[in-house]
């Protein structure tokens, strides 16, 4: 077997924010990427036998090697097509802010508007996700004042663009930071456009960047069936790893040892293999699964447990 395809396969599904922002990384660096659809909601049945029951949307694929969440996929973008480049060092902060506090904020407003319209079916797969209620009731009561706390995390971006004198967080030119802060006004956007405009009245600087990132588009996008997603995968073995293990790492893990690695906020689902190489910025294990062979997992270290198993 080889490494017969060096793809872009994105398994994402269109409403998904964290999905959006690597849409328009693709975009960014005009990328041609394949396109295969996942349920935003279990069963993911040609999903899981790639990431070994990680279930959250994006996950990226190149031939055997799965990249879990949108941080280290945009690193592994990142590093496949340097240029231009998207990242400066500070994006990766921003990135977490945006996928933890702010997005927090927007979910509450988005579901607690939305009520009783929201499926029952859904609420019960974000509860298993989770691991807590998905209380839209208490969404409901909490949405109004997180109004005002999202409209405040919205001005910090007009600060920062107004204090720096600069079209994008990033700079003169847009970069992982632009994308990460965009992905929750454009989700709130999605579902409730006026009040998105709303929140952001007052804001000239935000209103200029945002549609200078609107415009930026998301690449050459081809669909692809799953079934050929995962043919590539069975034909394909995994690449040479690119990081190097951290050998005083605390954690004290060794390649080749045996581990578990799991989310550290929601979709805790255990992921089990090998230690290929642990980084400061990276997981990589191996694992085999009886239909695909043999497959290299990709997880961001900050945002993820790992530990050995049992």
């Amino acid at each position: 077997m080889h490494n017969q395809a060096q793809d872009l396969i994105l398994h994402h599904y269109d409403a998904s924010p964290f999905s959006n922002k690597v849409r328009m990384q693709m975009g960014l660096k005009r990328l041609t990427w394949q396109s295969v659809i996942t349920p935003n909601m279990m069963p993911k049945p040609d999903l899981v036998p790639l990431t070994g029951g990680y279930r959250r949307a994006p996950v990226m694929q190149i031939g055997a090697d799965v990249y879990c969440d949108s941080q280290v996929i945009m690193a592994e973008i990142e590093r496949r097509n340097p240029g231009p480049a998207t990242s400066n060092g500070m994006d990766w902060p921003i990135n977490l802010w945006a996928d933890r506090l702010f997005f927090q904020l927007t979910v509450a407003i988005i579901f607690g508007q939305l009520g009783d319209r929201v499926e029952p079916a859904f609420i019960a797969d974000r509860e298993k996700l989770s691991g807590k209620p998905f209380d839209v009731k208490a969404m409901a009561a909490a949405a109004e004042p997180a109004k005002g706390q999202w409209r405040a995390q919205a001005g910090w971006i007009e600060q920062a663009l107004s204090c720096g004198g600069t079209a994008f967080l990033d700079g003169s030119e847009p970069g992982i930071g632009d994308l990460a802060a965009h992905m929750n006004i454009w989700f709130l956007a999605s579902v409730f456009p006026d009040q998105a405009d709303n929140l952001m009245e007052g804001y000239p600087a935000l209103a200029r960047w945002r549609a200078a990132l609107e415009a930026i588009g998301q690449g050459n996008r081809e669909e692809m069936t799953a079934a050929k997603a995962l043919e590539i995968a069975r034909k394909s073995d995994p690449a040479p790893c690119v990081i190097s293990h951290d050998e005083v790492d605390p954690s004290g893990l060794a390649p080749g040892d045996r581990v578990t690695v799991m989310a550290d906020d929601y979709g805790r689902d255990p992921i089990s293999g090998e230690l290929v190489a642990l980084a400061s910025q990276r997981i990589a294990i191996h694992r085999e699964d009886a239909d695909l062979g043999h497959l290299h997992l990709h997880f961001p270290r900050a945002g993820f447990v790992v530990v050995r198993s049992q």
